[in-house]
C-alpha cells in the first residue's frame, strides 16, 4: 500500500510539472530545439522552475515507491498522471470538464485497473541486480534511444514529439530501474555507504537528467496529443520490461494478454482524448460566449 500510495503521489507531481513545462517549453524558438540554448531559455522562465520543483517531488515519492515495491507495480500506476492532471487544473481555473474529458478520465481509469489485474505483476528478487546484467541492459537501450533520436531529427512538428516522447520515457524508465537498483543497496547490508559509492545512483541522475533534456524537447516540437501518449504509455512498457528482465518479476502470460492489451488500447485512447483538452495546454480556456 505504501509503493501504491506514493507511486500515485508521483503520478500527480509529474502530471502537474508536465503541464507547466509544456507552458513554458511551446514558448521556445524552433531554432534552439535540441541545443543546451533550449534549458538556458527556460531557466528564465519561472514557470517551468516551478515544474521542476514539482519533478524533484516526484524523484522523492518515487524512490520511496520504488524501494517499497516491484517496478512492475509501480510504473504502471503513472497512467493516472494524464487523469489527475485534469482533474487538478480543472479544479484550479473552476471550469467543468467536457463529456468526452470524462470518458477519456474513465478510460484510462478503466485500462489501468484492466492491465494491472491481468496481468498481476509482482515477484522478483529483493537484491541487488548484478554488475554484468546491466551491460546488456544499457546497450539496447543506448541503441534505441539513438535512433529515435535520429529518426526525430529528420522531422518535424508531432511526428518529432512523438518520437521524443518515446525517447524521454525510455529515459525515465531506465531512472526507475537504476534507482530501484540503488536503493535497494541501503537493506542489502551496505547501508548508506553502499548507496553513494553505487554507480547506480549517479546513474540515476544522468538519465534523469538526459530524460528531462529530452521531454522539453518533446513538449516544444509539438502538441500533448502527440508527445503525452507516447511518454505514458512508452514510460510504462519499458518500466515492465526492465522489472521483468533485471528484477526477475513475473507477469501472466497465454490468454491474459488479450485482457492486457485491451487496457493498453483504453489507456491509449484515453490519452490521446485527455492530450487534446485545452487545460493541459498549462493555460486557463477563455470563457465560453454569452448568448
Amino acid at each position: 500500500m505504501i509503493s501504491v500510495l506514493f507511486a500515485v503521489l508521483t503520478a500527480i507531481s509529474n502530471g502537474s510539472a508536465s503541464v507547466l513545462q509544456r507552458r513554458a517549453a511551446s514558448t521556445v524558438p524552433d531554432a534552439e530545439a535540441m541545443h543546451l540554448s533550449l534549458i538556458r531559455h527556460l531557466l528564465r522562465k519561472k514557470v517551468w522552475l516551478a515544474g521542476i520543483g514539482l519533478v524533484i517531488v516526484a524523484a522523492v515519492c518515487q524512490a520511496v515507491a520504488l524501494a517499497t515495491g516491484p517496478i512492475a507495480v509501480v510504473q504502471p500506476i503513472f497512467v493516472i498522471e494524464l487523469p489527475a492532471t485534469l482533474l487538478i487544473a480543472s479544479c484550479a481555473f473552476r471550469i467543468r470538464l467536457s463529456r468526452s474529458a470524462w470518458l477519456g478520465v474513465a478510460a484510462v481509469t478503466c485500462g489501468l485497473a484492466l492491465g494491472m489485474a491481468s496481468a498481476a505483476p509482482g515477484g522478483g528478487s529483493e537484491s541487488v541486480v548484478p554488475g554484468y546484467a546491466w551491460i546488456p541492459a544499457l546497450i539496447v537501450t543506448g541503441v534505441f534511444e539513438a535512433a529515435l533520436i535520429t529518426w526525430s531529427r529528420r522531422l518535424r512538428g508531432n511526428a518529432r514529439a512523438a518520437l521524443l516522447g518515446l525517447a524521454a520515457a525510455c529515459g525515465y524508465a531506465l531512472t526507475a530501474a537504476l534507482m530501484k537498483d540503488a536503493v535497494s543497496r541501503l537493506d542489502s547490508g551496505g547501508g548508506f555507504l553502499a548507496l553513494v559509492s553505487a554507480w547506480q545512483l549517479y546513474g540515476t541522475a544522468v538519465a534523469g537528467v538526459g530524460a528531462l533534456f529530452l521531454l522539453q524537447n518533446a513538449l516544444q516540437a509539438g502538441s500533448l496529443v502527440a508527445s503525452q501518449p507516447m511518454l505514458t504509455l512508452g514510460d510504462a512498457l519499458i518500466s515492465i520490461t526492465y522489472g521483468v528482465t533485471l528484477f526477475g518479476e513475473s507477469l501472466r502470460t497465454g490468454w491474459w494478454l488479450l485482457p492486457e492489451l485491451i487496457g493498453v488500447a483504453l489507456i491509449a485512447a484515453g490519452c490521446v482524448e485527455l492530450a487534446r483538452s485545452p487545460l493541459m495546454s498549462g493555460a486557463k480556456p477563455p470563457p465560453p460566449r454569452v448568448r
